[in-house]
């Protein structure tokens, strides 16, 4: 919708007009760079003009065993820092700002850095350089798409599958990115689940869709009853991936709310203006269900995507209503506006019905994620600790940060009901809310069956552009899930 493709390929001689190449700090010798205030480190580029030669030798090239740049052509320097300091959210960051300071020309070759790993360093590259890219037009009459489209990486190894790889997990995010931006009044539940069901035919992956009928004789009634306010009918998306040898069954389930704006409980206007993002659970579930047959991931899984938008139309959910869910467990509704876990409620409780190895979930959930850590950071929370450090590590790896909050136990009292089983909101009692968040999902997964939930309220949308992220939905998500689902699995603890 909003990129413009990037044609990426491996050499061993660079040859586009412009070389991108690697500085570290302790390369640094010239004094015109210094006195540019260039330091060379991780986000920091500068352009070389050509017929101008920095004093010191130019690095990377020869220390890869290439071939440098012809003197006087023009070179753009990335910094790297530190090299006992490099890591892969160093070198994300490098290559994005390379790729941002770069989108004006149309060829560019990336010398990459020789202490990295190549497969790493190849991967990397295509990823972030594409995610930096990444714009949003749909709606733009007046684009400014980059210029960048052909980009050469020059490495000695010269195997194109971390470049794939990359390619694939980038475009993948770039999807999620895209349904994230789209506006509420046209991603509808039904919009969604068609997009599902046509990427599903492309991506090897068995696509079942629940309307109304179908959701009312299965007994969604979280979902039902969030929908109830709205002109849109809801869905329910199944979608199945199933390899030719099966290591396992995972479930995961993402939050799909197309537009919020708080039910009955209605949000203030200005609290609504990225509530078009409040599926993108939904969305970076949807679009790492799409890599995996690319990515060759031996494990069985299942995606269950429950969308509605939550509106405060003439049949709307009351303060004070008992909906029944899947479960059958009974919920009073306190607060209309903390209307996913209702919805979550129906699909975790379908999704544990399949007896899968574990289930994770991705939500914006609540607000006290983020007040917590941070933007940027997601909240974990689950059960199993041998499944929970699957899912911190596949985090660390993907460059998709999360860090795990107890699950307090002692907490759980907060949210009994006297006239049901639970309340979903305790109102005036602002303490602990992710926990408590987590805590009433927990109670739709059965004992013993390792669960992740996933609070991504404060990484699903960005503000501003930042390393790879762009203004706007981010995608979340979707690398963390490659990783986790991917590789071939260990056992999981319970």
């Amino acid at each position: 919708m909003g990129r413009l493709p990037v044609k990426f390929s491996l050499t061993q001689t660079p040859t586009a007009p412009l070389t991108a190449i690697p500085v570290f700090t302790s390369e640094l010798g010239d004094p015109f760079l210094t006195a540019c205030g260039f330091t060379a480190k991780p986000g920091q580029t500068f352009f070389v003009p050509p017929g101008t030669a920095p004093a010191f030798p130019l690095p990377g090239a020869p220390a890869a065993g290439l071939p440098a740049p012809e003197p006087g052509s023009p070179a753009i320097l990335y910094g790297l820092g530190s090299p006992e300091a490099l890591d892969r959210p160093a070198l994300r960051r490098a290559l994005a700002a390379l790729a941002r300071a770069s989108r004006r020309f149309e060829h560019l070759a990336v010398i990459l850095p020789a202490c990295v790993p190549a497969p790493l360093a190849i991967r990397t590259a295509a990823e972030s350089m594409t995610l930096a890219l990444y714009t949003y037009t749909e709606f733009t009459s007046t684009a400014d798409p980059a210029a960048l489209h052909t980009v050469d990486l020059v490495t000695p190894e010269q195997d194109p599958a971390p470049l794939h790889t990359g390619q694939r997990l980038a475009e993948a995010v770039c999807l999620a990115r895209d349904l994230v931006n789209q506006p509420g009044g046209t991603l509808t539940p039904a919009a969604f689940a068609t997009r599902a069901a046509e990427l599903a035919k492309h991506t090897g992956l068995d696509c079942e869709i629940w309307e109304m009928d179908r959701l009312a004789a299965e007994h969604m009634g979280g979902l039902l009853g969030v929908n109830a306010g709205s002109a849109e009918p809801a869905r329910l998306v199944r979608l199945t991936y199933t390899p030719p040898i099966s290591a396992g069954t995972i479930a995961l389930v993402g939050k799909g709310v197309t537009f919020d704006s708080g039910g009955l409980s209605l949000k203030p206007s200005g609290l609504m203006g990225d509530m078009k993002s409040d599926m993108a659970g939904a969305a970076a579930v949807l679009a790492a269900m799409t890599t995996l047959r690319d990515l060759g991931c031996q494990q069985t899984v299942a995606a269950y995507l429950p969308l509605t938008d939550n509106m405060p139309g003439p049949g709307a959910t009351r303060i004070g209503d008992v909906l029944r869910t899947r479960s059958g467990t009974t919920v009073e509704v306190l607060n209309t506006d903390a209307e996913g876990r209702l919805i979550l409620a129906d699909a975790l409780a379908l999704a544990a019905e399949s007896n899968p190895d574990a289930i994770i979930d991705l939500a914006t959930l609540t607000d006290a994620a983020p007040s917590a850590l941070g933007r940027g950071m997601a909240a974990v929370l689950g059960t199993g600790p041998g499944w929970l450090a699957r899912v911190l590590s596949a985090a660390d790896r993907s460059g998709e940060p999360a860090w795990q909050l107890p699950l307090r136990a002692d907490c759980r009292p907060t949210l009994d009901s006297t006239v049901a089983d639970l309340v979903n909101h305790k109102p005036g009692d602002r303490h602990a809310g992710a926990i408590l968040g987590a805590l009433f999902l927990q109670e739709f997964v059965p004992d013993g069956l390792p669960w992740a939930h996933l609070d991504i309220v404060g990484c699903a949308w960005a503000t501003a552009d930042d390393g790879e992220t762009t203004a706007g939905g981010t995608g979340y998500g979707v690398r963390l899930l490659a990783e986790l689902l991917c590789p071939p699995p260990p056992s999981i603890g319970h």
